[in-house]
């Protein structure tokens, strides 16, 4: 794991970054008609520090993949019932049928981290949950499911600069939180439970696999070609319906577009103002 002085590595440069990025989506593609026309079940688990890279990895996983086969889990805090409920119940609500692939953003992993470091569990859920999550994913695997486990590794002195970074984006404002920040001052602590869960969940049949994110570019293309890499599977081409041609017109009339209520062209202000300012 990045920890603070680690040197860093150089950033991957953004022309190749982008080419390679755009040809391991088409193979995300391709990987995707493969789980659907075989029936696959396909959970893939994102994991790490706060500002790690997380989801902006599943953001470009996700960017061509057809909703229908590929969905994302970010689940929100549990409800009074789901507190009450068995602690793996609400997260088997979203695995996948045959031909789909779930993504999640976070995942029952919770109880290892966030749970334990601020207090949200107690010592014995803690335990019993370090005992029952390799049980849990072995009845997984053994029915099936493909399941890959990553952990997005990032330094403190880089985590930092991505908090401050969002503190001042206003588009990214959002991804800031005061539990994010909790994650600064209890580094040591988040550190140790993350060892005590590597330690206890990372087993032959669901191994956890690191990566290292102190490039988010690098970290991106790492993860993606590892998880294609990491799952043999067969290139599937798409059945295609041919286009048909458009028939001859029957003579059906339109209804005047004066009664219909048109979106205002503001695209068309935003061209005329910038042409202005141009001149």
């Amino acid at each position: 794991m990045a920890t603070r002085g680690a040197k860093r590595s150089p950033k991957m440069d953004l022309a190749v970054y982008e080419a390679e990025v755009r040809r391991l989506q088409a193979d995300l593609v391709a990987f995707q008609e493969w789980v659907r026309t075989t029936g696959q079940r396909v959970v893939v688990v994102f994991e790490g520090r706060d500002a790690a890279g997380k989801g902006s990895a599943i953001k470009r996983i996700t960017e061509y993949l057809s909703p229908r086969v590929a969905r994302i889990a970010a689940l929100p805090a549990p409800t009074d019932r789901e507190r009450s409920e068995w602690y793996f119940q609400r997260y088997v609500a979203h695995l996948p049928a045959a031909g789909e692939i779930v993504l999640f953003d976070r995942s029952w992993y919770n109880r290892a981290g966030v749970e334990r470091v601020m207090g949200f569990c107690t010592d014995e859920q803690h335990a019993r949950f370090l005992e029952q999550a390799p049980v849990f994913e072995r009845m997984l695997v053994d029915d099936g499911i493909i399941l890959r486990k990553y952990w997005f590794s990032v330094s403190d002195v880089e985590q930092e600069r991505r908090f401050r970074a969002r503190a001042k984006d206003p588009m990214r404002q959002w991804k800031l939180s005061p539990m994010d920040l909790e994650s600064i001052t209890r580094w040591e602590d988040y550190s140790e439970a993350k060892d005590v869960m590597m330690a206890a969940t990372s087993t032959d049949w669901a191994p956890w696999h690191v990566v290292e994110s102190e490039d988010k570019r690098r970290s991106r293309v790492n993860v993606m070609h590892h998880l294609l890499s990491s799952i043999p599977h067969e290139q599937v081409r798409p059945d295609v319906p041919p286009v048909p041609a458009r028939p001859a017109p029957r003579g059906y009339e339109r209804p005047p577009q004066a009664d219909q209520n048109y979106v205002p062209d503001h695209a068309a202000r935003v061209l005329a103002a910038a042409k202005g300012d141009r001149s």
